[in-house]
């Protein structure tokens, strides 16, 4: 029998106990009164659990509207982009950037927003709301890249050899719009969200050294974005699970005997092993791994002698190892140390390697936890559309955010930054690097939005 939402049920009185008829008869109507009732409860309960997620999105969509407006604002948005220009003119490496820290803080100060720091160097936390459970956080890098800007435009890098090629600048711009668009709703926060402003992300895992000093003890859960070239401005990307691959350096030191060019018999050739070694390493992914798991083994520099006549004593060459599993970074690690060892002792030499685990410390896989990943899909399908939220394939860059999403629930999205009327269309780590700053207020109300309603969902928890 059909059944209207908001209409009356009604039960032939045929299905009514008949007091006069047999016991057999009695049994049939009492069991017939039984299934009504029974799919009563179940369509009355279907028609509140109806209601209430429509009162949920109905909420989430008039928060996204109205923080992403309030972001738009010409005033709001003016100081965005003041903010962003300014990071951008003064780019500084990992760990050394004390000024983007201190521009930061006078920020949060002027914000009336409490901070913490130094973490990690230059590290800062800013906190908003309750101060009591949930703690949920959201993540800006901060740190620039050794790349000379060949960008000609008024806010070109003033800093030579330094460049904010990977968007970080953008990062922290939107973070602070967060901030700001946080700090005007923080008697409404059913918690409390942390602002983590982190240094090093750029191969020195500045993520490890937060977390290894505590920066975010109790936080249940924390959200990041990151800027994408790839894709339109009002779009972003993400993937449940797997994401971004797990990654590590190494450098091998090969030593033999030097010698004249004339006299090969009289030497040891590290640069015959080497070369024997660095095509040996190819064979790994290509006939050691299962070709349906991701890996790379990738060699980017060689060094060895200067002149044309010489055999050199000692030759190095380095390069990246990565997998979408961290358990399959360790095998590349094994395999790579084992291979050149072999090629080396073949060619009468010997060799060492590095896999700089404390200079430059391996990322693991980026893993979004499948609860939060839902939960800013949602959020983002609420700010921008759901045809706007696309699945992001899985990529073999990597991200020191995978440290966070290995001890708390995490997310990590990209947002687009993409458009040609402005030339925003070069990769990350460009010099010719350029995005469309329509970006900053939009990722100023996901990050926000995030976070209210990650709180709002979670403060029952916690009661």
């Amino acid at each position: 029998m059909p059944y209207n939402v908001g209409h009356q049920l009604s039960i032939p009185t045929s299905s009514l106990v008949k007091i006069e008829t047999s016991s057999d008869d009695l049994k049939v109507g009492v069991s017939d009164l039984m299934a009504w009732l029974c799919l009563l409860m179940i369509l009355s309960t279907c028609q509140t659990t109806w209601a209430l997620d429509t009162r949920s999105e109905s909420k989430l969509s008039n928060l996204t509207r109205e923080l992403l407006e309030s972001a738009r604002e010409p005033e709001f948005f003016g100081w965005l982009k003041r903010i962003r220009r300014r990071i951008h003119e003064y780019p500084e490496l990992a760990f050394e950037e004390d000024n983007t820290s201190q521009l930061i803080k006078s920020e949060l100060d002027s914000l009336g927003v409490e901070y913490s720091w130094p973490f990690a160097k230059t590290g800062v936390v800013g906190s908003i709301g309750s101060g009591l459970q949930p703690w949920f956080g959201l993540r800006a890098d901060m740190d620039a890249l050794p790349i000379q800007e060949m960008v000609e435009w008024e806010h070109k890098s003033k800093n030579n050899g330094k460049m904010h090629a990977c968007g970080h600048d953008a990062h922290v711009t939107m973070l602070l719009g967060a901030a700001k668009l946080l700090e005007r709703m923080k008697d409404e926060l059913k918690g409390t969200v942390k602002l983590v402003f982190q240094p090093g992300e750029e191969s020195y895992g500045g993520a490890y050294h937060m977390l290894k000093e505590g920066a975010l003890d109790n936080v249940q859960g924390i959200f990041g974005l990151h800027v994408a070239p790839e894709i339109p401005v009002g779009t972003v990307d993400s993937r449940p699970g797997p994401m971004l691959a797990a990654s590590g350096r190494f450098i091998a030191t090969i030593n033999g005997k030097g010698g004249h060019a004339a006299r090969p018999q009289d030497t040891r050739d590290p640069i015959l092993a080497a070369s024997f070694a660095i095509l040996a390493l190819q064979h790994i992914v290509s006939r050691e791994t299962d070709p349906l798991d991701a890996m790379v083994v990738s060699v980017g520099f060689v060094e060895a002698g200067q002149a044309g006549n010489v055999i050199p004593e000692t030759m190095r060459f380095g390069g990246s190892i990565r997998s979408m599993t961290t358990e399959g970074l360790v095998f590349l690690q094994q395999r790579v140390k084992q291979i050149v060892e072999m090629q080396a002792a073949v060619h009468q030499c010997t060799a060492s390697l590095d896999f700089m685990e404390e200079k430059m410390r391996p990322y693991p896989s980026t893993v979004n936890d499948e609860a939060m990943y839902k939960h800013a899909k949602q959020v983002g399908e609420a700010l921008l559309g759901e045809s706007n939220v696309r699945l992001a394939p899985m990529i073999m860059a990597a991200e020191d955010f995978s440290f966070y999403s290995q001890k708390m629930k995490a997310a990590f999205f990209f947002i687009g930054a993409k458009n040609e009327a402005v030339k925003s269309v070069k990769r990350l780590h460009s010099p010719y690097f350029v995005i469309d700053e329509e970006v900053l207020p939009i990722g100023a109300a996901f990050h926000a939005a995030v976070a209210i309603s990650y709180l709002d969902g979670h403060a029952m928890d916690t009661q």
